[in-house]
């Protein structure tokens, strides 16, 4: 049974051995774990997965293997709470939603803090307490054209804030493209050098000192030719970037083969005092932002991977961060990263078209000196050959 689910994950590409496959069958024999499906899809991922960037490859081939195992369990007659509260969603005509007014963030934020103080029990459909499923700024399921979100799903992507624990996925850096267009676009952003060993045959100095020598064969070594440009990217998150997920994935890849000097961090929405490189532990390991001024040359190429789709008070607002509360807007991030990097882009996968509608990239716009690029073949092109300069 285990022999196919190793062919399984060899199938979706996981780098797992026959070692590390003959580990898990021992810590099977040895009853390292309790007979639970759970346990074991730990225990297998442990033994299996080297690397945190193939557990969704993972997770995708141990469901495929085992799709059916859940029917041996017994089935529970309880409906999702979540379920439940999509019913409270509704549905408001244009007149209605035109006729509720934004408070703005501090007052807002004001308005929180007393309700926090006053409400005692849980409400849904009102326009006033934190609930579900109305027209009040505070909760979720509702409408309201600027609120702080708690729990629940998006829906307009007009939050101020969200208050919930949020998890976010790393775009996989291996992903196949479908198109040879992308790496051949970023290949215009080249700086070749020989550094390092040499290691490969310098053709014309052989030729030229064998014959020197006489006729005698004189073989002449050279450094490899490498792409000398240096790269940081910096890529949005989570949110509405779960929208444009395989195209940024397609990007990242290519971008991480065509540029062997690549650092990447990621943020979401706006850059504030701290990025991170792991989505699974960005709250344990995160790195200053002033450290990742301080680190690389100014003559290193800095690109930004995002929608810039957010509330504008996540760019100009100190204390806008949906997720906390940061000191400095993240526009002062912004300027800090462009001045201090001169070779700079910032890559949209939202369509060009739509850009005229949102207020927030029009203002990420006006801050990166309108060096923002549609994720297209074009878009590259035209971003590459500015970075070239």
């Amino acid at each position: 049974m285990l022999i196919d689910f190793f062919f399984t994950l060899k199938d979706a590409k996981i780098p797992v051995s026959i070692k590390e496959f003959l580990i898990l069958l021992e810590a099977m024999q040895k009853n390292v774990i309790s007979p639970s499906l759970d346990d074991f899809y730990y225990l297998a991922r442990t033994t299996l997965v080297k690397d945190e960037a193939h557990y969704d490859k993972f997770d995708k081939a141990f469901g495929l293997y085992f799709k059916g195992i859940d029917a041996i369990f017994e089935k529970t007659p309880e409906i999702p709470l979540e379920w439940l509260m999509k019913r409270m969603e509704r549905e408001l005509t244009p007149e209605q939603k035109a006729a509720i007014e934004k408070l703005g963030y501090d007052k807002l934020m004001d308005r929180l803090k007393e309700l926090l103080k006053e409400q005692k029990e849980r409400h849904e459909g009102g326009n006033k307490w934190i609930g579900t499923g109305g027209t009040s700024p505070f909760g979720h399921g509702g409408y309201n054209p600027e609120g702080i979100r708690i729990g629940g799903e998006g829906g307009n992507r007009s939050a101020v804030k969200v208050w919930e624990e949020r998890s976010y996925r790393d775009y996989d850096d291996e992903r196949e493209l479908g198109t040879r267009n992308i790496k051949v676009a970023l290949r215009r952003l080249r700086k070749f050098a020989r550094e390092g060993a040499e290691e490969e045959l310098a053709l014309d100095d052989t030729i030229r000192a064998t014959a020197n020598n006489a006729g005698y064969l004189d073989i002449k070594m050279q450094p490899e030719r490498k792409n000398n440009i240096k790269v940081l990217m910096l890529l949005d998150v989570g949110g509405t970037m779960d929208d444009h997920i395989a195209q940024t994935e397609e990007l990242f890849s290519a971008a991480k083969s065509e540029f062997k000097n690549m650092e990447f961090f990621y943020f979401h929405n706006c850059v504030y005092d701290y990025l991170w490189k792991n989505n699974r532990r960005r709250h344990a390991e995160r790195f200053p932002t002033w450290d990742i001024l301080r680190k690389y040359t100014p003559d290193t190429k800095l690109i930004f991977v995002g929608d810039a789709t957010m509330s504008p008070y996540e760019i100009l607002q100190p204390g806008g961060s949906v997720e906390y509360n940061n000191e400095e807007a993240g526009a002062v991030w912004l300027q800090r990263f462009t001045s201090t990097f001169p070779s700079f882009i910032w890559l949209n996968p939202e369509p060009e078209g739509l850009w005229q509608y949102r207020q927030s990239i029009s203002v990420i716009r006006q801050i990166m000196n309108n060096r923002m690029f549609p994720v297209t073949i074009e878009g590259l092109e035209r971003a590459m050959r500015l970075l070239s300069k």
